[in-house]
C-alpha cells in the first residue's frame, strides 16, 4: 500500500469521527477499500490474479458545503492502485459549484459528474453496490476516471408530469475529457507502442433522460453521449473523431428486490499513427447486462447478473472480441460504516480487462474468477 494511500486511510478514519453529519452545512465523506481478486487461466486487471492478487486498494475524501440556500460546492480527492494501474499520486474526481433555482432546473459547472446510464455518476461510490466489480462493459474499472466526469457545465432538473404519469428528470452537459495517464486505454495503447506523457484528450457533450414512473420504484431512462478524442506522442498518436455512445435502461424496486438492465452501443473510428504509417481501429461495442439483488436480512444481500460484451466491427467469433460473464454475488455489512463482499464471476472471451503485458503466454478464452472486498465508508 502506498504511503500516501496510507495517509489517506488516517485521514478517513480521524473523520469518520465526524460520522458524515452536516455541520453548518458542511458535510464530509469518504471511504476506503482493499481488493482481491483470484482467477484460473489468466491475469485480470493488469494484476497477477491467477496467482491470487491484493493489490487492490481504492479510497477517496469529498467535503462540500452549503453556501446559500441554493448553492453547494464541492471536492472529491481520489487514490487507487489497481495492479500497475493508479499510483500514489492524487486526483480530483470531481470538483464543482452547483446552484439550484428550483427543483425544475439547476446548474452545475467545474469539473462534473457525467450522467450516462445507470451507474456512471454513482460508480465512484463502491458503499452503494452489492457488486464489487459493475458489468465491466459498460462500467470498466480499469478506466472508470475518463467516465466519471468531464470538466465544464451541466444543467439539470425534474419536470412533474402528474400523479398519474409520473415525473421526468434531465441533464445535458458539455466540456473536456482526458485520458487518466495511469489508467487502462493509456496502458493498453503503450503496450501498442504508442506511451503517452501528455494525456490524450477531446470534446464531450450529452444528456439524459430518466423518467420516473407512477409506478413506484420503477425507473426508465436514456443517455447519449459525444466524444472525440486526440493525442500524440514521440512515436506517433492516435484521433478518434466524434462518435455516439448510447445507452437505454430501466430499474425495478419493489421491497427487498431491485432489478436493473441497460444496453449501450459505442461505435467508433479510431486511428492510430505510427511514424508515416497509419493504421484504422474500428470498434462497435454492443454491450448488455441484466441484474438483480435480493436482501434476505438487514445486514446481508445477494445477487446475480449476466453481462454480454462484443465488438461488431470485428470477427465476433474470436474471444479476444467477446465476453460474456455470469456473476454471483453476497454482501454482509457489519454496521453502517464497514461491510464485506465475495464475487464468483464465470467469464467466456476475452475482451475486456486483459493486458498482454501480465498474460505473456497468450490467453485462454475461459476463465473462472473469485473476488472479495473490504470497505469503511463515512
Amino acid at each position: 500500500m502506498p504511503r500516501r494511500m496510507l495517509l489517506l486511510l488516517l485521514v478517513c478514519i480521524c473523520a469518520s469521527s465526524l460520522y458524515a453529519q452536516d455541520l453548518a452545512g458542511i458535510e464530509v465523506h469518504g471511504f476506503v477499500t482493499q481488493g482481491f481478486l483470484f482467477s484460473s487461466n489468466n491475469n485480470y486487471l493488469t494484476m497477477q490474479s491467477s496467482s491470487g492478487c491484493a493489490q487492490w486498494t481504492d479510497g477517496a475524501a469529498s467535503i462540500s458545503d452549503s453556501l446559500t440556500d441554493k448553492l453547494r460546492v464541492g471536492i472529491q480527492l481520489h487514490m487507487y492502485q489497481l495492479g500497475q494501474l493508479g499510483g500514489s499520486s492524487v486526483r480530483v474526481d470531481w470538483a464543482s459549484g452547483d446552484y439550484r433555482f428550483n427543483d425544475y432546473f439547476g446548474v452545475r459547472a467545474g469539473k462534473v459528474k457525467t450522467v450516462l446510464g445507470l451507474f456512471n455518476d454513482s460508480q465512484d461510490v463502491d458503499a452503494v453496490f452489492l457488486w464489487i466489480l459493475l458489468p465491466q462493459g459498460a462500467y470498466p474499472v480499469d478506466n472508470k476516471s475518463v467516465f466519471l466526469s468531464h470538466l465544464g457545465g451541466e444543467v439539470y432538473g425534474y419536470v412533474p408530469l402528474g400523479s398519474r404519469a409520473g415525473k421526468l428528470g434531465y441533464s445535458g452537459y458539455a466540456g473536456q475529457v482526458n485520458l487518466d495517464l495511469t489508467d487502462g486505454y493509456v496502458k493498453q495503447l503503450g503496450e501498442e507502442g504508442l506511451v503517452f506523457t501528455t494525456a490524450p484528450g477531446g470534446k464531450s457533450y450529452g444528456g439524459d433522460v430518466r423518467w420516473e414512473a407512477p409506478l413506484t420504484g420503477l425507473t426508465l431512462g436514456s443517455s447519449a453521449l459525444v466524444e472525440a478524442l486526440d493525442g500524440t506522442t514521440s512515436a506517433g498518436g492516435i484521433h478518434v473523431p466524434p462518435f455516439f455512445m448510447s445507452a437505454q435502461y430501466a430499474e425495478f424496486k419493489k421491497g427487498r428486490f431491485d432489478f436493473a438492465g441497460e444496453y449501450r452501443r459505442v461505435p467508433a473510428s479510431a486511428t492510430l499513427t505510427f511514424g508515416p504509417e497509419s493504421f484504422p481501429d474500428p470498434v462497435d461495442q454492443r454491450e448488455w447486462y441484466v441484474m438483480g439483488s435480493y436482501r434476505l436480512l438487514k445486514k446481508y444481500q445477494l445477487g446475480s447478473y449476466y453481462s454480454h460484451y462484443v465488438n461488431k466491427a470485428l470477427d465476433t467469433s474470436l474471444p479476444a472480441n467477446y465476453s460474456k460473464d455470469w456473476v454471483v454475488s453476497g454482501r454482509h455489512d457489519f454496521n453502517a460504516y464497514a461491510y464485506a463482499k465475495i464475487e464468483g464471476h464465470f467469464l467466456h472471451g476475452t475482451g475486456l480487462g486483459y493486458y498482454t503485458a501480465n498474460n505473456p503466454n497468450g490467453l485462454k478464452p475461459n476463465s473462472n474468477m473469485l473476488a472479495a472486498k473490504i470497505g469503511f465508508s463515512f
